[in-house]
């Protein structure tokens, strides 16, 4: 068996694992903004939370969305590997990879904005966290057109 009879058997397996780990990395994306939200707005008010919140952060980005982030990339990069399966002659490829690195840098901001949390240095507000937690929704349309559409 030689390498593309390998990625055409296990392509449709690297498939599904890629969607359910896109499911899981994404429902991290859109939860963590919002639990920084409730971070910033309940922290002064609620004595004790901030510990509960930074606990449900790490949690969240550790065990979830850094696993699935990973597989996500890994059977993607089995899909994009498997012959006839991507035309890169097309624009779609290039829109739906350029928004996946952009989810990507914002899983790192996201991070970045937890370990000011730990730090107890985050300078930006609940109304912030709400605006950046559009990013993961644009981009997720910008992927999913992408792919259904091939344009």
């Amino acid at each position: 068996m030689d390498l593309s009879d390998f990625l055409f058997t296990v392509y449709p397996y690297a498939k599904s694992l890629h969607i359910m780990a896109v499911l899981s990395w994404m429902a991290g994306l859109f939860y963590l903004p919002r639990l920084f939200v409730y971070h910033v707005e309940q922290a002064e008010n609620v004595p004790g939370s901030t510990q509960i919140f930074l606990t449900m952060e790490y949690k969240l980005l550790r065990f979830i969305m850094r696993p699935a982030m990973m597989v996500s990339w890994g059977a993607g990069l089995l899909i994009v590997a498997t012959p006839g399966i991507v035309d890169w002659s097309y624009i779609w490829p290039w829109t739906k990879g350029a928004s996946v690195i952009a989810m990507t840098w914002f899983h790192i901001w996201l991070l970045r904005r937890y370990r000011d949390f730990e730090a107890e240095k985050n300078t930006l507000t609940g109304r912030q966290y709400r605006l950046m937690n559009e990013v993961p929704t644009i981009l997720m349309v910008v992927i999913v057109v992408s792919v259904i559409f091939k344009f």
